[in-house]
């Protein structure tokens, strides 16, 4: 309501100012891109990056980088690539540097098509209780060559 008073207006509020009436709102999920891959045994697989996570495998750090997977289109399922850091600290000490970040996704990714063109990733979701793949010094060079690195 507004009143007037020799010239001044006031403006008067039904609530107090100190509440809103505008709860905050939640935080929007990630936009995710969603990506196809034509696998060697012929399947064609969706996938997105979903997160990566430093943890601890059997007492030694690694970066565990989790995909979204699915190869009916109908289900999703996490797919966890766990990357050893003492591989990676093992190719930096032979080669004179270490691997960035990117080259780092770039490792896990490949491991990723890797176990797509060779049927390891299941095919529906009941197959894929807590799957994980490995990146250790066994396969780390083999990746980075096909990464021309």
């Amino acid at each position: 309501m507004l009143s007037s008073r020799k010239g001044t207006r006031r403006l008067r509020i039904d609530f107090l100012p100190r509440d809103s009436n505008n709860p905050p709102m939640a935080r929007p999920d990630a936009v995710r891109r969603v990506k196809s891959y034509s696998a060697a045994n012929g399947y064609v697989y969706q996938y997105c990056f979903y997160e990566v996570n430093r943890i601890s495998h059997q007492g030694s750090p690694a970066g565990e980088f989790i995909y979204a997977i699915s190869a009916d289109r109908k289900t999703t399922f996490p797919l966890g690539i766990l990357v050893l850091q003492a591989a990676l600290e093992s190719w930096a000490q032979t080669n004179g540097r270490t691997l960035s970040s990117s080259e780092e996704y770039a490792i896990a990714k490949m491991r990723l098509f890797q176990a797509f063109d060779e049927g390891e990733v299941p095919i529906t979701a009941e197959g894929a209780q807590h799957s994980r793949l490995l990146v250790d010094e066994s396969n780390l060079e083999t990746l980075l060559e096909q990464l021309h690195i």
